[in-house]
């Protein structure tokens, strides 16, 4: 499928609106990383589109203590896929996830 076509203005207000969501998405992360928001809070805020589009992966990584290999166990245990984004998880899978971080 082949891309629309856009102007040079188009592209640069498109550009402009996925920095502005790294940015955010990384301010984000970087308080999970400081312990101001835990995974918990996280998940409850998961109908919010910044932070349903944020993938699972990286928000665990952002927890202090959990490296690329810790994160991946953690979520073929609680049976979540690596590509899988937050506001996707059931309610099991976040359960799972949240019980797991805890003990």
């Amino acid at each position: 499928m082949a891309l629309p076509a856009m102007t040079a203005e188009q592209r640069a207000k498109a550009l402009a609106k996925a920095a502005e969501v790294r940015t955010a998405r990384r301010a984000l992360l970087a308080e999970v990383a400081r312990g101001v928001v835990s995974v918990a809070e996280i998940f409850e805020r998961s109908g919010q589109d910044l932070v349903g589009r944020t993938r699972v992966v990286a928000v665990l990584r952002a927890v202090p203590g959990y490296g690329p290999a810790r994160v991946a166990a953690l979520m073929a245990i609680c049976g979540v896929a690596e590509k899988q984004r937050v506001g996707a998880l059931n309610e099991q899978q976040r359960e799972r996830l949240v019980r797991a971080l805890i003990s």
